[in-house]
């Protein structure tokens, strides 16, 4: 590839649609105006992309919905919401579109991209091999390239013929790597994290306060925080600060990655404490319409990304009827009273780590698309 240099201006539009998205769009929208000062960026997303977008179109990530029922219920707002971005373009002529994740909404958005001529960029693939591989085929259509953050995603598009690069992990610029400890900590701190939707923390903290209540019973001293989501009042806590235990907010990992253990609802989280070092157990709770609509289509045999990239059962996973007090708990003392397994799976989450690519993600994502713009299509 020839050297690299600043050579666009005008504007990009980026859309991201959930908190682990508007996290990365912050990112990559910084590393894109970073590299060229005369671009100007339009965003969907949340308060991180806010900051760093020259103009915020729509909070969507706050809007946090999750499964198949919520999004159905407010189709009315996603097809105003469609409309305007179709009227933006128009007016806006952006030089590119860039969607996160977020396959619902943002198939429409790429949809509207081809239908003037835009050219569409896709970083942080949606989780087409877990569920409907036919959207792979879709993707092909709307995409001049997948941006993808993990490996095997880059085999299955480029087998499919759909341009695609394997960028690393945006996680890898944000956490620190996981302190030097040997075994638990005096006292035990364990980690709440029910999720960054206000669905998942209404149907997971109750359960988690429950089960780290029958976890003080094996260990009196132990210190528990909930960590919350930036996109979400404090009031969505409030069973937290009912049960007498602190509520962290936090944006560099100082207090996550000191816990001994951490019981976590599927999604971003989990791979997040892996990196810190921290023993996990997956807990996830769905509506149950949602559930059953999920059970027909999901095509993998685990929910947490630590155990996708295993292609194993390293943490434990505890899905809907499966995920009680009761249960949570058991799974967790399983490890917490058994220090070779603790230390094991530690080891495990460590490995997990190169498999990730470099530091350097959003960086390297916003030169490719740079690149893609300004080299002649057939050198691509």
């Amino acid at each position: 590839m020839a050297p690299w240099r600043a050579r666009l201006d005008g504007w990009f539009l980026v859309v991201a649609g959930d908190p682990s998205g508007d996290a990365h769009g912050s990112r990559l929208i910084h590393a894109l105006k970073a590299d060229e000062p005369a671009l100007r960026i339009a965003a969907v997303g949340g308060p991180a992309m806010r900051r760093e977008a020259d103009e915020f179109l729509e909070d969507l990530s706050s809007r946090g919905m999750t499964g198949f029922w919520e999004p159905l219920r407010a189709l009315g707002f996603f097809g105003k919401l469609a409309l305007r971005l179709r009227r933006h373009m128009i007016e806006r002529k952006p030089a590119a579109v860039i969607c996160i994740d977020y396959y619902g909404f943002n198939s429409q958005v790429l949809k509207i991209a081809r239908s003037l001529g835009i050219p569409a960029f896709y970083y942080i693939s949606p989780q087409v091999w877990a569920s409907r591989p036919g959207r792979i085929a879709a993707l092909k259509k709307l995409v001049r390239k997948m941006l993808v953050i993990f490996p095997f995603e880059e085999r299955l598009y480029l087998k499919a013929g759909v341009p695609c690069l394997f960028v690393g992990h945006p996680l890898l610029d944000a956490l620190p790597l996981p302190p030097a400890r040997n075994g638990l900590g005096t006292p035990l701190r364990l980690g709440l994290l029910p999720g960054s939707r206000a669905s998942e923390v209404e149907r997971h903290l109750p359960l988690f306060l429950a089960a780290a209540d029958l976890l003080r019973r094996h260990f009196p001293a132990m210190e528990v925080r909930v960590f919350a989501a930036e996109s979400l009042p404090d009031e969505r806590y409030a069973a937290a600060a009912s049960a007498g235990v602190p509520v962290v907010r936090e944006s560099d990992y100082a207090e996550r990655r000191r816990l001994d253990f951490a019981i976590s609802s599927s999604g971003t989280a989990t791979l997040e404490n892996a990196l810190l070092g921290v023993p996990m157990v997956v807990v996830y709770r769905l509506s149950w319409l949602t559930y059953l609509i999920a059970r027909a289509l999901i095509k993998v045999r685990h929910i947490a990304m630590v155990n996708i990239l295993a292609d194993r059962g390293m943490v434990p996973e505890l899905i809907q009827h499966d995920a009680t007090p009761e249960r949570v708990a058991a799974k967790a003392l399983s490890l917490l009273e058994n220090p070779k397994r603790y230390e094991a799976l530690r080891r495990d989450l460590a490995a997990l780590r190169p498999m990730l690519g470099t530091p350097g993600t959003a960086r390297r994502a916003a030169r490719e698309i740079v690149n893609e713009l300004v080299r002649p299509r057939h050198a691509s």
